[in-house]
């Protein structure tokens, strides 16, 4: 098995010992490097496709609306109320009673939902969803 004149030169990952040792012992080192270099290519995309796979995005930039929630609002409700995830705008967030469900239903919601978005953009938050959980 000679290398040919038509076959692709070897990449540039082997050298030139390697390459002149291949061609004496009569091994076509091309598919191989071919193979290695397309190895490289893929692994680029890989970890992309792994973290945005598991939601590592969305994960951090909730992990970020829970510490501007715990530093923007008062201890004593952010005792009571904690995000859990946002989808399409909206902000879920859970409330351990209801007596402070009421209370931030009736009256905390809007200033909680102006604060947010000042933080983030009205863009980010348009809403928010309190419930018992």
């Amino acid at each position: 098995m000679k290398t040919s004149s038509n076959s692709p030169t070897p990449a540039k990952t082997y050298s030139e010992r390697r390459q002149i040792l291949a061609a004496w012992r009569g091994v076509d080192v091309s598919p191989l490097a071919v193979a290695r270099e397309d190895t490289k290519h893929s692994m680029d995309g890989l970890v992309e496709k792994v973290l945005s796979g598991i939601g590592l995005d969305r994960k951090r930039g909730e992990a970020e609306i829970t510490k501007v929630w715990n530093e923007l609002l008062d201890p004593t409700l952010t005792e009571h109320a904690q995000p859990d995830s946002i989808a399409k705008g909206t902000l879920f967030v859970n409330v351990d009673t209801s007596v402070w469900l009421d209370e931030i239903v009736r009256y905390r919601r809007k200033e909680i939902l102006q604060r947010l978005q000042h933080s983030f953009g009205r863009e980010v938050i348009k809403r928010i969803s309190f419930r018992i959980g």
